[in-house]
């Protein structure tokens, strides 16, 4: 009874072994299935990104702050008088004492 466990348990770490390493080969290839074109669409490999795949957000426009001149995203900004800054506080406090 005890060697059949063993065998047991010794084909069910195998066959663990081999979809893990099924599965972080196709992780590697960036396989996206898409029907019967294949992973690749159909204009080949180097066609650009699948269609199944995520896709990259764009980066966000960055600003200065008028008074410290550190940089930003433009969405988190403050504006005040025409100008863009880091925060409140700053936006309370005139833009030609910025430091250059």
């Amino acid at each position: 009874m005890t060697r059949l466990l063993f065998w047991i348990a010794l084909v069910i770490l195998v066959v663990m072994a081999i979809r893990s390493k099924l599965r972080a080969a196709v992780a590697a290839r960036g396989y996206h299935p898409q029907g019967p074109q294949g992973p690749q669409g159909p204009q080949g490999p180097h066609a650009g990104p699948a269609r199944g795949a995520p896709r990259v957000e764009e980066s966000e426009r960055m600003s200065s702050c008028a008074h410290c001149g550190i940089y930003f995203p433009s969405s988190e900004a403050v504006h005040a008088g025409g100008h863009e800054y880091c925060s409140q506080a700053h936006a309370r406090q005139p833009a030609a004492s910025r430091p250059d």
